[in-house]
This record gives C-alpha cells, sequence and structure tokens, in this order.
C-alpha cells in the first residue's frame, strides 16, 4: 500500500514509518519546510494549504502530527496551539480527502485516552462517553474535525493511544530519577495508568491501516492498566530501584499547573475491547516485560 504519514519524525512516527517500510508498504511524508527527500511533500496546516497531488495514488493517511501536550505549562497560548494544531490539520486533511473521489480511503488519526477524562475505577471501552477538562474538550474536537472525511464514505480510524511506554517517550524522564532513587508513587498513586508499549502502538497502527473492516474510535491501549503506585513499583523492580519516594498533587500541581492534573492525577482505566473483539495480539501486555525489553534495548 502507498501510506501518507503527518508527524513521522515524533514518537510513534519515527517507529511506524520504518515497521511500515519493511512490511513492503511505500510511505510519502508530509512536512512543514521545503521537501528534502524523493518521498517528501510539503503541507501548511496552519494556512490551511495541502496539495491535493500530494495524495495522489495513496491508499490510507496517517495523521499524527500535534502540539505537545506535555512540553510545558498549559499557558492560554499553549492550550490554543495544543487544541488547534490538531483540529486544523485534521480538518485540513478530511476536507481534501472528502472532495478527491480517487485519493486515499482510510484516514486513520491519532487520538487519546484524554477523551475520557478522571473517571476513577470505571473501566473505559471504546463506548464510554467523554469526560470533562481540558484534554477531553481537545479529543473530542479533534475526532470531529475527521467529519467530513467520514461523510464522504472515507474509513475513519482514531486511535486513543495512552501513556507511550518507550525509552523517547513516558520513560524518559522517569528512568533517571528510579535510577536515583527518587521514582515512587504520584498523588497517592491510586489513580489508573492507561499505558501501551511503542512496538504495540506501532502494530495498532499497521493494523488500523491494513484492516477494511476497522473504522471509529478504538483504544490503543495495553489490555492490563495499573494504579499508578503498581507502575511505579514494576518500574523499580526492573531497575532494582526503591520506588517509595512519594510526590504529592500539590507538588505537582505547583510545578507544573492544569497540566499535573490531566496528565498526573487524572485516573483512566481504559481497555482495547474493540481490538479484543477482533483477536488482536498484543507483544508486551505485561509493563515489567516491555520495560525490560525496552531499556536492554537503548543498553545495546
Amino acid at each position: 500500500m502507498r501510506v501518507v504519514v503527518t508527524g513521522a519524525g515524533g514518537l510513534v512516527g519515527s517507529a511506524l514509518v520504518p515497521a511500515l517500510a519493511a512490511a513492503g508498504h511505500e510511505i510519502v511524508r508530509l512536512v512543514r519546510r521545503a521537501p528534502r527527500a524523493a518521498d517528501e511533500r510539503e503541507w501548511a496546516p496552519d494556512v490551511d494549504r495541502l496539495d491535493a497531488g500530494a495524495l495522489d495514488g495513496a491508499d490510507a493517511v496517517v495523521h499524527l502530527a500535534g502540539e505537545s501536550i506535555a512540553a510545558g505549562r498549559w499557558t492560554a497560548t499553549r492550550k490554543v496551539r495544543i487544541l488547534e494544531s490538531r483540529t486544523r490539520s485534521t480538518r485540513l486533511l478530511a476536507s481534501t480527502l472528502a472532495r478527491n473521489s480517487g485519493g486515499p480511503r482510510a484516514l486513520i488519526c491519532a487520538s487519546g485516552v484524554g477523551y475520557y477524562g478522571d473517571r476513577g475505577d470505571e473501566v473505559l471501552s471504546e463506548s464510554s462517553g467523554s469526560g470533562g477538562g481540558f484534554l477531553a474538550e481537545v479529543v473530542r474536537a479533534w475526532e470531529e474535525a475527521a467529519a467530513p472525511a467520514a461523510a464522504a464514505g472515507v474509513r475513519v480510524v482514531q486511535v486513543r493511544t495512552g501513556m507511550v511506554v518507550a525509552r523517547g517517550g513516558a520513560l524518559g524522564p522517569l528512568v533517571p530519577l528510579y535510577r536515583a532513587g527518587l521514582g515512587g508513587p504520584v498523588a497517592g498513586g491510586r489513580q489508573w495508568v492507561s499505558w501501551i508499549a511503542l512496538a504495540d502502538i506501532v502494530a495498532i497502527y499497521r493494523a488500523a491501516i491494513e484492516r477494511g473492516d476497522l473504522a471509529g474510535p478504538i483504544n490503543g491501549v495495553s489490555p492490563n492498566p495499573l494504579r499508578q503506585s503498581d507502575f511505579a513499583r514494576v518500574l523499580g523492580r526492573v531497575l532494582k530501584r526503591p520506588a517509595w519516594m512519594p510526590t504529592p498533587a500539590f507538588a505537582l500541581r505547583l510545578v507544573l499547573g492544569e497540566m499535573a492534573r490531566e496528565l498526573l492525577i487524572f485516573s483512566q482505566r481504559a481497555i482495547p475491547s474493540r481490538l479484543a473483539a477482533l483477536g488482536h495480539a498484543f507483544r508486551y501486555p505485561d509493563l515489567g516485560a516491555a520495560i525490560e525489553v525496552i531499556l536492554k534495548d537503548a543498553d545495546g
């Protein structure tokens, strides 16, 4: 298949692109600068510019681009960028696909479990309703932005991704802390963490591209969510370091503001119900095994 990818240089994109190429797919990368390689095409979603010719001959578009939600405090300006970088770019792709009847017939969009808000111990499937908070608002608008494509008969999939466990993702800032003996429960540790190994989220995107019977939202999470205290305990065990140093919620809010509340304190116990119904197999359903492999690969 010929697959157009946005955000190819990000955490998921930089792993997905070589995986798709290894599977025999041809990749076209949409970039926000002048192309420097034969497989690149330029687009400018901030000014609604996308040459429909960039999608010619493609079977699917994978849309991963968007302002990082964890790169700094959520000022009013950053919140606008977080929202608009997702909705505007998605709407541009969706409307372009809707007008181009001979173009790609599948749009696979990144999304997030932030859709569910803070839900305590409630088990969350794709049929669960949306919750409250800034990220829930963002994800609702983000997913709705793909409506023009769906209305035109394009198969749209939204991958509601949890915490991505990878050396360049969630583990990046945590490993040094734990190795220094400073890891442990965050905000009491009772909140649920919906996580996913990088290799497994890549496999989920591959399934979304290749399976013509998959449409709508899917939870891109491990079948085994953990309470944050258990997540800390597993990471400490793998690193052979203590995981008892508590970080109180007030300290997180003081340093990170609203971002701490939604990314670190909110509880989301999401499960991949639709993938399970399809018989999808996870390579790393166990957090400890996932971390061991990631650290081994990182350390050579």
